[in-house]
């Protein structure tokens, strides 16, 4: 099977890049700012899929720039979903639990309804319908809380500062399941494959590591995996104002991805110990 990935630098992309039959494109060679030009290079390659990997995710940053980040995580890929649904071939993309409005305790299903507090999040959710709207084989896995030991993300934040710093103020009460990389790289190649034998499969699927955590439980276990002394402070979400509202409520419920496509929740924990591992090989 070969596979084209939207994306090259981005955490899932740099994890799906290790896998034999993938080919990832960087934005010089398909600019998700030109939507047409994704799909004229669906075309050129003649992929027996898509994986959509890249996407605009500065969260705050959207709030100023809305009409960009349409574009690039809904006009882009709806224009790649309608290639594909052209060529026959299956489309798999990235999305994000930002599309609910965070409210209750209970883990998000794929058929809830939606809310999103904030631009960035309109755009995925409008970037879901477009893909949706597109008629081919189609998965949409929603993920939160990406990791990995590629570009920036919560884990090397919080390594950077552990050793900078004696203690950390860090939000308590936004609560989802941190999610590595190479997992959701996994899902979305086994996705791939079978949305390629059964379009009946397609549709919005959620995946998020396990146990859920509080960021600050999260930053607890990263000090400790680490062996860094630094001591965590729980702060509310209005003790820490951004530009852009997070859901407080991040859980995602994932029992229709194992029933359909037998993939089960990741283990973060064991995420984690491969993150640090992998960074003290680096460095």
């Amino acid at each position: 099977m070969t596979i084209l990935v939207f994306g090259r630098t981005g955490q899932v992309a740099q994890e799906l890049a290790v896998h034999a039959g993938v080919t990832c494109l960087d934005r010089f060679q398909a600019d998700l700012a030109q939507p047409q030009s994704c799909a004229a290079a669906i075309r050129a390659a003649s992929p027996t899929a898509v994986i959509n990997a890249a996407a605009y995710t500065a969260v705050d940053q959207a709030e100023d720039e809305e009409t960009l980040a349409n574009v690039i995580n809904a006009d882009a890929p709806a224009a790649m979903a309608r290639e594909c649904a052209a060529l026959g071939i299956p489309f798999v993309s990235i999305s994000t639990d930002y599309v609910f409005d965070g409210s209750g305790e209970a883990p998000w299903k794929p058929d809830d309804a939606t809310g999103p507090l904030g631009a960035y999040g309109r755009s995925k959710l409008a970037g879901e319908q477009g893909i949706a709207s597109a008629g081919g084989a189609y998965g949409i896995l929603r993920t939160s809380w990406v990791v990995s030991a590629h570009g920036n993300n919560f884990v090397k934040t919080m390594l950077r500062l552990g050793v900078e710093r004696d203690r950390l103020s860090i939000v308590a009460d936004q609560i989802g399941g941190p999610t590595p990389a190479r997992d959701i790289a996994a899902a979305c190649l086994t996705m791939a494959r079978q949305l390629a034998e059964d379009a009946g499969k397609a549709g919005v699927y959620h995946f998020g590591g396990a146990p859920n955590v509080s960021w600050a439980g999260f930053a607890r276990a990263i000090f400790t995996e680490a062996g860094i002394e630094c001591q965590v402070q729980d702060i509310p979400s209005a003790d820490y104002p951004t530009p852009a509202q997070r859901p407080l409520n991040s859980r995602l419920d994932c029992s229709t991805l194992e029933t359909t496509f037998g993939i089960t929740r990741p283990d973060w924990q064991q995420g984690l110990s491969d993150i640090v591992s992998d960074l003290k090989t680096t460095h």
